[in-house]
C-alpha cells in the first residue's frame, strides 16, 4: 500500500524524530502504567486484610452441642455467609497459646468459651452487611456476645473507599498528562514534515491521501510504545518487590492488551488531530 510504504519512508528519513515519540509514548503510558499497578497492588492488600473480616459469637456455657450445630448450619445459608466454623473450648484455647505465645500459660481451657466463628463473602465485607449478621447472631438465645471489630472494619472500609476515588482521580489526570504530552510530541513530528504537505496537496492530494500515512505511523508508535511501557513496567514491578521483599500484583493480560491498545489508541488520534489542524492551516 502507498501509505504504508510512505510511513515507512518518514520513519527511515527522520529516524531520531521516530524513536522520540515512541519513546515519549511509551514514558508517559510507563507513568500510568506504573501508578494503575500502585493501585492495583494496594486494592490487593486491603482485599486480603477483608478476607480475615470474621464474625465471632460466644456460646453459653452449657448450651448443647446438638443445638450449636444446627444454629451454625441455619447461619451458613445466609447470603453473606462464606463459611462458619464451630470452636470449642479445646480449640479456642489452642488457638489463644499459638496467637498469644508470651501468655499461654495465662489462659485455661474453662476461661474461653467455645464460639461460633462466622467468615463473610467478598462484596459482603463493609459495615452495613457486617453489622446485619451480627444482629442476627445476637438474637439466638445460646449466643452471650458478638465481636467483630466494629471501629476497625468501618476504618477499613474508609480506606478502601479513599484508595478507590484517589486512584481514579489521579489516574484521570496522569492520563490527561500523557495525552497531552504524546499529541505536542505527535505534532511536533507533523510540523517537520509541513513542507511535505504542502508539496503534496499543490500536487492534488486529498485530504485523506494525506492523512493516511501519518495515521499508520501514529498508530504503530502507539503500540511500539505501549509494548515499551509495559516492559519498563514489568521490569519496575519486578525490582520494587524484590528490593521490599513481598509479592506484588501484575496486570492480568486483558488489562496488559488494553494497555498496548490504548498506546495505539493514543497514536493514532494524536497524528489524526496534528495532521488534521496542519491541513486547515495549509
Amino acid at each position: 500500500m502507498p501509505a504504508v510504504r510512505d510511513a515507512l519512508f518518514a520513519t527511515r528519513r527522520a529516524p531520531l524524530l521516530s524513536v522520540l515519540s515512541v519513546t515519549t509514548i511509551a514514558f508517559s503510558l510507563f507513568a500510568v502504567g506504573l501508578f494503575g499497578l500502585v493501585v492495583l497492588n494496594i486494592r490487593s492488600a486491603l482485599e486480603k486484610i477483608e478476607e480475615r473480616v470474621e464474625i465471632r459469637a460466644f456460646v453459653a456455657e452449657k448450651t448443647p452441642v446438638e443445638q450449636i450445630a444446627l444454629a451454625a448450619g441455619e447461619v451458613a445459608k445466609y447470603p453473606e455467609v462464606l463459611r462458619v466454623d464451630l470452636v470449642t473450648q479445646e480449640q479456642a484455647l489452642e488457638r489463644a497459646r499459638r496467637e498469644l505465645g508470651e501468655f499461654k500459660d495465662v489462659f485455661e481451657a474453662e476461661f474461653l468459651p467455645p464460639s461460633i466463628d462466622v467468615h463473610l463473602r467478598s462484596g459482603y465485607r463493609d459495615p452495613a452487611s457486617v453489622h446485619r449478621v451480627a444482629d442476627r447472631l445476637k438474637a439466638l438465645t445460646f449466643v452471650d456476645d458478638v465481636r467483630f471489630g466494629d471501629e476497625w472494619i468501618t476504618q477499613l472500609y474508609r480506606l478502601r473507599n479513599i484508595a478507590g476515588i484517589a486512584g481514579v482521580a489521579l489516574g484521570l489526570a496522569f492520563a490527561a498528562v500523557a495525552v497531552i504530552i504524546i499529541g505536542a510530541t505527535i505534532r511536533m513530528a507533523v510540523l517537520a514534515r509541513s513542507r511535505e504537505i504542502s508539496i503534496m496537496r499543490l500536487v492534488g492530494a486529498t485530504d485523506g491521501y494525506v492523512r493516511r500515512p501519518f495515521l499508520i505511523e501514529g498508530f504503530v508508535k502507539g503500540i511500539l510504545g505501549g509494548g515499551l511501557a509495559l516492559c519498563l513496567t514489568w521490569i519496575a514491578i519486578r525490582i520494587i518487590g524484590g528490593y521490599l521483599s513481598f509479592q506484588t500484583v501484575f496486570f492480568d493480560h486483558t488489562i496488559a492488551v488494553v494497555g498496548v491498545a490504548a498506546g495505539a489508541l493514543i497514536g493514532l488520534l494524536g497524528s489524526a488531530f496534528s495532521v488534521g489542524r496542519h491541513l486547515r492551516r495549509v
